[in-house]
């Protein structure tokens, strides 16, 4: 039997002026005008062929009709939202909003998330690199890799990965006139800067090397434009430890000296403690962490 129904798209104008007994703050709530809300309202009326408001100058009021009416109304709308929500919410289950720096997502976790798609084929991963800190409460992001401290109040925090930085380039700065031999040697190269913290004089002052300019060379704001760019042979860029460590195994680049320095940040895994709750979000932790015992102990070629 058909169901007889009043204009739905009426109804949230109704709701509101029910709620506010006002057409001017239905209308500022829905973002339309007050002849809109208006239209709405006696758009209903006339279908229904009832008065559910009484106007006056300048304030309105629930008819007798209008008072359970508009509760009924709002009790329908509260459970078509929660049942949409509700459907939302199960199609989203399966996507995956993984938030981190464009180093890490581009030198060492995108080359591997293949293996992660083959194991999980029922999560979909979308990989957020803008920058911005997440809040994971309105930005939707699920899981977040930071490189910091791991001080994240009202957050669970887990320990990846500590880090080395060191010098790296490619293999061929090994030959020529001017052969990489010592740090000294790096007075005759080209040094590589991407913004890092631990920058080109940091390093040469645990180096114990005054001989070398650490200000000149080429800048990129980016550590995978970095890193190409001295895989490339162009100059010696700071390497850390989990960024160059598909390119070292390849043999793309190489450590031309032992001296490395530690790191004091670490790559920290971040989430809302009850979030590992989620099959999604527990089945991606357990599988990164897998996959950095492994490469740790055995880097992958990228």
């Amino acid at each position: 039997m058909p169901r007889k129904l009043p204009p739905l798209n009426a109804l949230p104008s109704f709701e509101a002026a029910a709620r506010h007994l006002s057409f001017s703050r239905a209308a500022e709530e829905l973002n339309v005008t007050h002849g809109a809300v208006s239209r709405a309202i006696k758009h209903i009326e006339e279908q229904l062929d009832v008065q559910l408001f009484e106007r006056a100058t300048r304030s309105v009021r629930l008819t007798a009709i209008g008072e359970p009416y508009a509760e009924a109304v709002r009790e329908a709308l509260d459970l078509l939202a929660a049942a949409t929500k509700s459907a939302s919410a199960r199609h989203l289950d399966n996507t995956l909003n993984v938030s981190t720096s464009d180093g890490f997502a581009g030198r060492w976790l995108v080359p591997r998330l293949y293996r992660f798609h083959q194991a999980n084929r029922d999560i979909d991963v979308r990989i957020s690199t803008t920058g911005r800190l997440t809040n994971f409460r309105d930005d939707g992001i699920d899981i977040a890799i930071r490189y910091g401290t791991g001080n994240y109040p009202g957050l669970t925090s887990e320990l990846l990965t500590g880090e080395e930085v060191f010098p790296v380039c490619s293999p061929r700065l090994l030959d020529g006139d001017r052969p990489l031999r010592s740090p000294e040697d790096l007075k005759y190269h080209t040094l590589i800067h991407d913004g890092f913290p631990i920058d080109w004089a940091t390093w040469l002052r645990s180096a114990d090397v005054t001989t070398v300019d650490a200000e000149g060379g080429l800048t990129f704001d980016s550590a995978t434009f970095a890193m190409e760019s001295a895989a490339q042979g162009e100059g010696v860029a700071l390497g850390r430890t989990m960024l160059v460590a598909a390119d070292l195994a390849a043999g793309r680049l190489i450590r031309p000296f032992r001296h490395a320095l530690q790191s004091p940040s670490q790559f920290f895994l971040v989430y809302p403690p009850r979030a590992i709750r989620q099959h999604k979000i527990k089945t991606f932790r357990n599988w990164l962490f897998a996959e950095m015992t492994s490469s740790v102990a055995k880097p992958e070629p990228k």
